[in-house]
């Protein structure tokens, strides 16, 4: 690198100036920011991250951005992220965004937050006090974040909005995930998005890093990364800094020296301010960031290095309470470092913070060990002496923080203990944790007057009393550790939640010195068994037994009753029977004992499905009613939510299916009010089983499409993906059931088997067997499901399990390779059918149409069986398998000769059904035994005459000879031995015979021509 040129001697009377007023490069990128604004004038929105390394410029690009869209009348909102984020203020950049939002539009954003101020104050407290808080449950921050895109697009309905979140690099967790869920969620409203973040703090464990890898997926965002200056750039920056053509040696210089980034280039322009020529300069980048500062009065020195370890912004009254100046003298230190361009004013507020982050950062580096705990202490005595001094919404946790870097653990310990409270009410779990770890590492260093001065019931949501009076008893250990592993396992930090409560049990067990406490050890167990089953580490029984054992005997309390009810609800997914409804109704006595209603109405819930599943449905139903309507007079949404979940369910169960879609659509619209996303997922799938039920399909595939986009937990996703791999199948798409049940597969994962996905899984895959013509595989699903057993309650799922089996073996007879193994089969289904429930209609139908096709899996196709199946679902509104079952009847009476007109009149209800719902597997059935009838598929007077010699799939006399040679399972050669044609032309037949059937192989030509009986002689 060539010598520097002296840049002071080449600047001549420029001081202080050292932003160029000319726009330099960026070209590209602001035409895609500005190209954004115009999509989403249109009504489509847009996200754009734009990243590069710190000075790169990315301010100055959001600067000529944000100029433009204000020119083009697009309200802008800027929120920037703050570094004391990480320690425990949740939420800055939407707050602070919202905040300006709600400035210049306040009727408007008052209309939009209608009815949900109570939530929403949890990101602007100006919307009035924060509602009641429910006990915290893990869709509470979802509910958070539907509630603020659902706001975000309500303001955007009718205008353009631009929202800028800077510096992500420092983002706090809960600011990541609701950036993350705004962008993925995000579907309509004249609204921008712009996120911005330093790509050389992102190393290999930094916490963005994850978020911007899931962003890169979604195709609906645009990554920028700015490069550095090139030394033309370079030299066009120098010129509208200087207003003048720099000197190709001062270009030359200045581009070395700071390799092209913008940022240095300004800094190296007016490092003669302190008196330096270039080749002085340091080498050291916090060195050339000083120079400036270093520069300034002793005063204005003084105070930029307050505002340095202040935080992000500095309120003026603040920063005067800590300076201890006089207020002359305080305005004329800050007219120095503003005039030098080291401070800024706060646009919307009354405050200072550092023109660039950087110089902040070396600034708050060069401070004394000393120097730095002594000022973060006058920070935290200010703002006790005046918590005014900031706003409240920020009081608790900037206090905390100061007390902690003050290294003050007395005064630390209480005020991160309240930071953690408040980040709470936030559902800013994530900080809630980062709060509680940073208490529990205080706890040793302070005094134990202090510890005992503290109080659980002030401090601790996570579990009830274990047996003393959270507001006399002090402040545990143990508390600590509940309340992190509560909030670890919220955050969706569970192998943390699983590291504190093996630290908490470890505690409990007399490892390091405390006393044993069943009830609290019993809660941890039962933490645990909740984490482990949500990790797919096991189903957590174990973990609830241990809990069970350890509580009893104990008089009745309210962890009793919280284990209780977990034990019920395993045993109600896994196990449902007398044992679980015992759980169940005991986990209900001693809630009411201890007068824990919360408790009582959960697990009141729990036991009316499990009365349902017992068959004591009237009672059942009427419970969940209660429960239902008693929660939403409580404001107890989660276990409103879970009670419509539970109700839609057990009436799907019972058949009652549009009793089912209202409940459903009254907890849509109760889980999309209150933000409960996490609910709303389980009610989607369950109304999507009913409107399949109904006919309703493509309401059905709506609501599995929102689930595989929108949805949040894993499970009511697999189930999302059942209902589209049983529309699939339906629609004979047999690719995409395969696709979907895999899908179901990967979200259920192996480790927590349950019966209401093992079995419907099963039903899939058997049905996809069967329709590919592997007749052994279906076999071999029939009998995994039936070694597992079909418990009490399952026989919604074990019906048409059964069915799709006892079908796939009537549509494979006379097929060579299905009979071995085929008496074994038959059997099983008629045990399994003779021992499943039918506490309903609808299953009592199913029960008729397995026998059916059991008598045509023998050979029996029985008029007066078909007719009773006819008979039973006609009732029920059961479209599809109503015209599955109508098809059957025609065809035994087509068998029995004689009533051809009423078989015609079955065919044509069925042929309509099957065209309405898209069912081409079974309208091709009914078009086919029509054809092969010559009855017409339309009303006699308009139907034409069949032509004696048309076939439904176009089958030469010679292919159906060589189909019939490929059902008996014979090769080609084989085949054209028997019919004395060459090998070339029987493989020739045989690739005409699969392109007309629509088949990929042998097989599977072989199992449709049988179900379609294609080679017997025409009725």
């Amino acid at each position: 690198m060539g010598a520097v040129p002296d840049v002071c001697a080449m600047l001549g009377a420029v001081e202080t100036r050292s932003v160029s007023p000319v726009f330099v490069g960026r070209a590209g990128e602001l035409t895609a920011l500005t190209d954004a604004l115009a999509r989403a004038t249109d009504g489509e929105p847009q996200a754009l991250l734009i990243g590069g390394e710190a000075g790169v410029g990315k301010t100055r690009l959001i600067e000529e951005f944000v100029a433009a869209a204000c020119d083009r009348g697009a309200y802008v909102a800027v929120g920037g992220c703050v570094e004391v984020g990480a320690d425990g203020l949740p939420f800055a950049p939407f707050s602070t965004a919202l905040r300006s939002l709600s400035r210049r539009l306040p009727a408007e954003l008052a209309e939009a937050a209608a009815g949900q101020e109570g939530e929403l104050a949890r990101l602007l407290p100006e919307l009035g006090d924060v509602g009641s808080h429910e006990p915290s449950h893990e869709d509470s921050t979802a509910r958070l974040f539907e509630l603020t895109v659902r706001l975000l697009e309500r303001l955007a309905a009718d205008r353009t909005i631009v929202l800028v979140l800077e510096d992500l690099h420092w983002a706090d967790a809960s600011t990541r995930h609701l950036l993350s869920y705004l962008l993925r969620t995000l579907r309509r409203g004249r609204i921008v998005v712009v996120a911005t973040y330093r790509s050389d703090d992102i190393h290999r464990r930094h916490p963005l890093r994850p978020l911007l890898a899931e962003l890169d997926r979604l195709r609906t965002i645009r990554r920028i990364e700015l490069a550095r200056f090139t030394r033309a750039e370079v030299r066009r920056q120098l010129t509208g800094i200087l207003a003048a053509e720099p000197d190709a040696a001062l270009v030359d210089g200045v581009f070395d020296r700071s390799d092209g980034n913008a940022f240095f280039v300004e800094e190296l322009v007016v490092s003669h301010e302190a008196g330096c020529a270039p080749g002085a300069l340091s080498d050291s980048l916090r060195d050339l960031l000083l120079v400036r500062v270093e520069a300034l009065p002793e005063d204005a020195q003084r105070v930029a290095r307050i505002v340095a370890e202040g935080g992000s912004t500095v309120e003026y009254a603040l920063l005067a309470a800590v300076a201890r100046l006089s207020e002359d003298d305080l305005i004329e230190a800050l007219r120095a470092a503003v005039g030098a361009n080291i401070l800024l004013t706060v646009p919307d507020g009354d405050g200072y913070r550092f023109r660039h982050s950087l110089v902040r950062e070396a600034v708050s580096d060069d401070l004394l060990p000393g120097e730095r705990s002594r000022l973060n202490r006058r920070y935290a005595e200010a703002l006790e002496a005046d918590p005014a001094l900031v706003r409240a919404d920020e009081r608790v946790t900037r206090t905390a923080t100061y007390w902690y870097h003050a290294h003050a653990p007395a005064k630390a310990l209480p005020a991160v203990l309240r930071a953690s409270v408040e980040t709470r009410k936030r559902y800013a779990y994530a900080e809630q944790l980062s709060l509680l770890e940073r208490a529990m590492e205080l706890w040793d260093e302070v005094p134990a007057e202090v510890r005992d001065s503290l109080r659980p019931i002030d401090y601790v949501e996570a579990y009830p009393a274990c047996g003393c009076d959270p507001a006399s008893t002090p402040l545990r250990y143990l508390d600590l550790l509940a309340e992190a592993a509560y909030a670890a396992r919220l955050c969706g930090e569970r192998e943390r939640a699983l590291k504190i409560g093996k630290m908490a049990l470890r505690l409990l067990e007399g490892e390091e010195g405390e006393e044993s406490d069943p009830l609290r050890s019993a809660w941890f167990w039962t933490e645990r068994s909740r984490i482990m089953s949500s990790l797919g580490r096991s189903d957590g029984w174990a973990e609830i037994a241990t809990a069970q054992e350890l509580v009893k005997g104990l008089s009745p309390s309210a962890v009793h009753a919280v284990v209780l009810t977990v034990a019920a609800g395993w045993g109600m997914l896994h196990k449902p029977g007398p044992e679980s409804l015992a759980a169940a109704e005991r986990a209900v006595e001693y809630a009411r004992l201890v007068e824990a209603e919360a408790i009582e109405l959960g697990a009141r819930v729990t036991l009316g499905t499990l009365q349902v599943a017992a068959g004591d449905l009237e009672e059942g139903l009427a419970s969940m009613y209660e429960v239902r309507d008693r929660t939403l007079a409580l404001g107890l949404y989660h276990e409103c939510s879970r009670a419509h979940v539970n109700l839609s369910s057990c009436l799907e169960g019972l058949g009652r299916s549009r009793e089912a879609i209202e409940v459903a659509e009254a907890a849509v619209r109760l889980t999309r009010d209150h933000g409960l996303l996490d609910s709303q997922g389980w009610v989607r799938a369950n109304q999507a089983e009913s409107q399949f039920s109904l006919g309703l399909w493509d309401e059905a595939q709506r609501n599995g499409e929102w689930l595989e986009s929108a949805g949040r937990s894993s499970k009511p996703r697999g189930s999302a993906a059942l209902r589209l791999a049983q529309l699939a199948l339906a629609r004979g798409e047999l690719a995409l059931a395969t696709v979907q049940l895999a899908t179901a597969a990967e979200h259920f994962g192996k480790a927590d088997p349950m019966p209401q996905y093992t079995i419907p899984m099963r039903y899939v895959a058997v049905s996809i067997a069967a329709g590919g013509g592997r007749i052994h595989d279906a076999r071999a699903e029939l009998v995994a499901a039936a070694e597992t057993g079909f418990p009490l309650g399952t026989h919604r799922d074990a019906w048409p399990l059964l069915l799709a089996a006892a079908t796939a073996e009537a549509d494979a007879l006379g097929l060579p390779a299905a009979e071995e193994g085929r008496a074994e089969a038959l059997a099983l289904l008629r045990r399994s059918a003779r021992g499943l429930a039918t506490p309903a209609p609808v299953w009592e139908a199913y029960s008729r149409h397995v026998s059916a096709e059991l008598d045509r899996a023998e050979g029996a196709r029985r008029v007066d069986r078909w007719t009773e199946t006819v008979a039973a679902y006609e009732p029920l509104g059961r479209p599809y398998l109503l015209a599955l079952a109508r098809h059957r009847l025609a065809d035994a009476l087509l068998a029995e000769g004689g009533r051809r007109e009423e078989a015609a009149a079955l065919l044509r209800e069925a042929h309509a059904t099957a065209v309405r719902l898209g069912a081409h597997p079974l309208r091709e059935d009914v078009e086919l035994l029509a054809a092969r009838a010559r009855l017409p598929l339309t009303a006699p007077d308009r139907a034409p005459e069949p032509d004696p010699g048309d076939d439904a799939f176009g089958l030469t006399p010679r292919e159906q000879d060589v189909l019939r040679l490929v059902a008996a399972g014979r090769t080609n050669r084989q085949i054209a031995e028997e019919l004395f044609i060459s090998p070339k032309t029987a493989s020739v037949h045989v690739s005409n015979i699969l392109a007309k059937l629509g088949v990929s192989g042998r097989g599977e030509a072989a199992a449709l021509a049988h179900r379609l009986r294609l080679l017997e002689p025409t009725p």
